[in-house]
């Protein structure tokens, strides 16, 4: 006998959805996104908030680990929201704690990993996971990221680009192709040694930017993070040195999981964005509070429809695909969110022209400026809480 749930499902839709790829269902099937919607606020709304101080009592602190307040608006009450858990088949199981702001809504794992512990996470194997299944098809998503942000990569001659946390090389291959005299660093030394073996001209470091002089010295027209933004334990600390970098000019691609999105509303702690490694989720405004922050003019964000859908290999019907469409530009912009951050008023004005411009200050601040928070977040515990 099918599950009620499931059962309801098929008396409601009846067959018309069973082959549409779970991912896309929320989209397209009627009145969903709706449900989905009023399904997270009664989460949000009937989930207590504690303070740190309560919400750190009784919980276990590892090794590697603090307790934090919220990274973009220091706000130290606690909604404990999910406990995502996976790795079980492998032996290998994980499990961590997500919590939401109750003031600005920003969703974070916490306790979280102090950031002088984050080689831990990446020190070995890690290379394998990027080289395997997960590799497959990432170029081609790099390439319709690049598209939906023309012309800013159509052409890399003469223009520095860094890949910060390059993985095995897969961007930076794509980079050199284009033009660009291109540069990454990653914490991971066997991927870092993969990546050098794939590239012609390109090279990747292992450690972080300043630790690198051809990298320190900055100057980077160009700064990618695919799918690194939810592994930075101290965000604004990052994104003030990646503001540093930039030439003036310059810009910076985000690419990570949506905090917004209608499948983590759906699947909670299920939810494809939870994995093993991430530490932060973010959504349009929380990242919007990060770049302000951190000295950056503007941010534009292109919709994320899904890979298949945009590169037109999937075998979604028209009509279903056209309702996609409009409930991803109606709701949440995609499961992934893609953002192109503006340096400063000569990035927007060289780059801008065809894109919605979110502009973040009156003026861009300077990259020396002091920040108006404390850039750690941290209670200042660390493991021995």
């Amino acid at each position: 006998m099918l599950p009620a749930r499931r059962l309801l499902r098929s008396v409601f839709y009846g067959s018309r959805y069973d082959r549409v790829p779970w991912g896309q269902r929320v989209y397209v099937r009627p009145g969903e996104r709706l449900l989905r919607e009023a399904q997270w606020w009664w989460r949000v709304r009937r989930t207590p908030v504690i303070s740190l101080d309560d919400y750190r009592s009784g919980r276990p602190l590892g090794e590697i680990e603090e307790f934090l307040s919220c990274m973009m608006c220091g706000e130290p009450r606690q909604q404990p929201m999910f406990e995502p858990e996976g790795g079980r088949e492998s032996g290998k199981g994980w499990r961590y704690q997500v919590v939401r702001c109750p003031s600005c809504g920003f969703l974070y794992r916490n306790p979280n990993v102090r950031p002088e512990r984050l080689g831990d996470l990446y020190s070995s194997g890690y290379s394998g996971f990027l080289s395997g299944t997960y590799a497959a098809n990432r170029q081609r998503r790099y390439n319709l990221t690049m598209n939906a942000f023309s012309p800013v990569f159509d052409e890399g001659m003469g223009r520095r680009l860094l890949d910060f946390g390059s993985g095995v090389g897969l961007f930076l291959e794509l980079a050199e192709q284009r033009g660009f005299d291109a540069y990454g660093v990653d914490l991971s030394p066997d991927s870092v040694a993969q990546a050098n073996a794939r590239l012609q001209r390109a090279r990747a470091y292992f450690g972080a930017p300043e630790d690198v002089p051809e990298i320190a010295a900055g100057g980077f027209d160009v700064i990618t993070l695919w799918s690194v933004l939810a592994h930075l334990p101290r965000p604004l600390h990052d994104f003030a040195r990646f503001r540093e970098l930039l030439a003036p000019g310059g810009v910076l691609l985000i690419l990570t999981v949506n905090a917004r999105s209608l499948l983590l509303k759906a699947y909670g702690p299920g939810w494809s964005g939870f994995t093993k490694n991430h530490l932060m989720f973010y959504n349009s405004e929380t990242l919007r509070t990060l770049l302000r922050r951190t000295g950056f003019a503007g941010v534009a964000y292109a919709a994320h429809y899904g890979d298949t859908i945009e590169a037109g290999t999937s075998n979604l019907p028209d009509s279903l695909r056209r309702r996609l469409y409009r409930a991803v530009q109606a709701s949440d912009g995609g499961n992934m969110m893609r953002a192109l951050a503006f340096a400063d008023e000569d990035a927007i004005a060289r780059w801008g022209d065809h894109l919605t411009i979110h502009r973040l200050q009156e003026r861009a601040t300077a990259p020396d400026e002091p920040t108006d928070l404390d850039l750690t977040g941290s209670t200042g515990s660390g493991a021995a809480a």
